[in-house]
This record gives structure tokens, sequence and C-alpha cells, in this order.
């Protein structure tokens, strides 16, 4: 069984891998551990980004969306997960949600928890993303290529590779669904 310590990226870097199956595992085993952390206060958890989608590289880091029924569950939420090993960065807004990562060492981040109301437009974004590129090889590749391309440029900074991706999200999630 893979662990956890099978992935990572330190802060800050781009360096993607090829899609393991492994990640499905790894993603598994850490929803059941938000579930059970977590109970009512989550609704629903999923793996999204690229390390969910077959066939593409991704950054070995696990991106998992929490949906919740209202904002005011995160804050006794974040108080459960830091007590059980998870770090608070705060409230990305539109740009993510209220975010938690969870390290194997310092600065080595291995998940990336994006915490959002399930009325809020990115929890259907994220999904609606993720599940496009598992159902169309096109824009997969396209996704694929825009990422190598980006990681290249952009090897020791992470936030100028994810703002390099966001013109191409924002046109699949445009895109009428097949």
């Amino acid at each position: 069984m893979p662990e956890l310590n099978d992935i990572g990226l330190k802060r800050h870097t781009v360096r993607l891998a090829n899609h393991s199956p492994a990640w499905g595992s790894l993603y598994a085993a850490e929803a059941a551990l938000l579930r059970q952390l977590a109970g009512e206060l989550v609704l629903d958890v999923q793996h999204v980004g690229s390390t969910s989608v077959p066939g593409l590289p991704a950054k070995p880091i696990l991106d998992i969306a929490a949906a919740l029924l209202t904002r005011d569950d995160i804050e006794p939420l974040v108080s459960i997960l830091c007590a059980n090993g998870y770090i608070d960065r705060g409230d990305g807004g539109e740009q993510g949600g209220y975010l938690l990562v969870k390290e194997s060492q310092r600065d080595v981040r291995i998940v990336h928890l994006h915490l959002v109301e399930q009325t809020d437009r990115q929890w259907v974004n994220y999904l609606a993303f993720r599940d496009t590129l598992r159902a169309d090889a096109a824009a997969r590749d396209r996704y694929a290529s825009l990422k190598q391309q980006l990681a290249r440029q952009f090897t020791h900074d992470r936030r100028a590779y994810t703002d390099g991706k966001h013109e191409f999200i924002r046109e699949v999630l445009r895109s009428p669904r097949k």
C-alpha cells in the first residue's frame, strides 16, 4: 500500500511526475481520515487537481476539495484538522477556498486541502474541470503540454506556474460539457 510519504514537493518548487495509479489509493486513505475527523462538518470530499486525472502529469501533491454546508463550519473544522497534522494556510477566497496543507517534512507538501461551501462556484468548477479532463483526451493533452511548458519556465515559482494555467482552466470551464 502506498503511503503519503511516497509523494511530496518542496514548497515554491515545480516538478511534474507521470501519473501514478497509487495517487488514487493515497487519496482514498486521506479522504477516509478526513471524513472520520470532520464528521458532519463535511458534506463531500473529492479528489481534484491533476493527480485525480489518469494519464495527466502532475505535481506529486494530492489536491482534495471538501464541501461544507456553510462557511461557519470552517473554523471548527480547521481546529480539528490542525490538531491532526494539517497546517492552516488561510482563506484564499476565489483563489481556491480555505486552504490547509499537510507536509511529510518541513516545507515538503503532500496534500492541499481546499474547503469550500457546496454552493460555491469553486466546488462546481473543481468537479467540472476534473471530469472534463478525465473524459476529453484532447483537452487533457493540451493541458499536459501547457503544464510541462510552465514547469520548465517556472521551476522555482509555483505561483507563476499556477497563474499560467488560469486562462486554460477558464476556457475549459466555459466550454460546453460533452
